[in-house]
Formats: C-alpha cells, sequence, structure tokens
C-alpha cells in the first residue's frame, strides 16, 4: 500500500474514517465551490447521485493536479429524496426545514469517492445507504437540533449516525462509513493494488 495519500477535504470525518482504517493521509482541501457546480448541474437536471460522483471527481482532480504523482482521494456525500437533492444545510432554519422533509419518509443517502492522480481520475465508486426516518412532531425535531453543536450541524448535515441521529430513524440499510460520508472498505481494496 502506499505511504500517504492526499484527502481533498476539510471534513473531519472523512478524515477521521481513514485514521480509524489506518490508511495515512494528508488534508489539503479542494475549495470547490460546490453550490455553483450543484446549481449547473441541477439545470442539467442530472440526479443526485451524478451530482455527488461529479463532485467527488472535481475535488480529487482539482487537488492532484497541483500534486504530482499523489494520490489523492476526493468525496461527496448527498441525500436524495425521491430523486430530490438535500445539500448541507447552511442555517439552523434550513436544518429544521431539511428534518420536517425528511420526516417519516425514506431517503438515500449517497457517498462518492474518486481517486485521481496527476489531475485525471484512476478509479470511483458511489455507495448508497437506505434510511427510514420515523415520524416526529416538530416539536420533537426542535428538540434534537438544540442538542446539536453548530460545528456538527453544518459538518455532518443534518444526522450524525454514530451519534443522536441514529435514534431519528425506523430503519437502516447500508454501510455505516457511507453513510457518515466515505465508504472505506472499497477505498481499502483499491489502495491495496497501487504500489
Amino acid at each position: 500500500m502506499l505511504n500517504k495519500i492526499i484527502l481533498a477535504s476539510k471534513s473531519k470525518v472523512r478524515k477521521e474514517i481513514l485514521d480509524k482504517n489506518k490508511i495515512p493521509n494528508e488534508v489539503i482541501p479542494s475549495n470547490v465551490d460546490e453550490e455553483v457546480v450543484k446549481n449547473s448541474l441541477l439545470k442539467e437536471k442530472v440526479t443526485p447521485e451524478i451530482i455527488s460522483k461529479n463532485l467527488a471527481e472535481l475535488k480529487a482532480n482539482k487537488v492532484s493536479l497541483k500534486f504530482q504523482d499523489s494520490i489523492v482521494l476526493g468525496a461527496d456525500s448527498v441525500i436524495d429524496l425521491e430523486g430530490q437533492l438535500i445539500s448541507k444545510p447552511e442555517s439552523r432554519d434550513e436544518a429544521l426545514d431539511i428534518l420536517k422533509r425528511l420526516n417519516g419518509k425514506k431517503h438515500y443517502l449517497i457517498s462518492s469517492a474518486c481517486i485521481s492522480r496527476n489531475g485525471s481520475m484512476i478509479w470511483n465508486f458511489t455507495d448508497k445507504a437506505s434510511l427510514i426516518m420515523k415520524n416526529f412532531f416538530i416539536e420533537d425535531l426542535k428538540i434534537y437540533l438544540s442538542k446539536i453543536s453548530d460545528e456538527n450541524l453544518y459538518a455532518y448535515n443534518v444526522y450524525q449516525i454514530e451519534g443522536e441521529g441514529r435514534n431519528l430513524f425506523s430503519e437502516i440499510n447500508g454501510d455505516e462509513e457511507t453513510i457518515m460520508g466515505l465508504p472505506v472498505k472499497k477505498i481499502k481494496e483499491y489502495l491495496e493494488t497501487i504500489k
């Protein structure tokens, strides 16, 4: 396996997942303007899955152009609710609105990973988990949000599956690390093939 990969992401969770899986890494954020890319792709009427794949590739390629011969990992996660893209909230009101939309419904959490070298993708993988949220009164959702710090709310989307967020769901089908934002098992498998 390689000495070290570059993680093209500011996500503390993704770094934690790599560290926990003993994948040596260095964080160099891509600083891609995700909203501009998402809005452009939404105008093309592409699926949330395609948006996730495109963003992961864009992040990895952008950073790998600057670091010749390095292996760069880009990742992106989105929520797909009945074909509609749900992005991370930018305010507590927006977070509550997202929870109201997910309330009592099934949605998919899609996580894409892309590995690039010298500005080009050499591997990618997308995984999808399905989650069914229980039915809650709006007051219960407000109480839930009041327990989450701003840092966690904006970093992890509206729920943390490894924390309080697990209690929001009646059913969770899929890999927990995919839900947290990085399908690390497949990444490890691929990294083992690179010398």
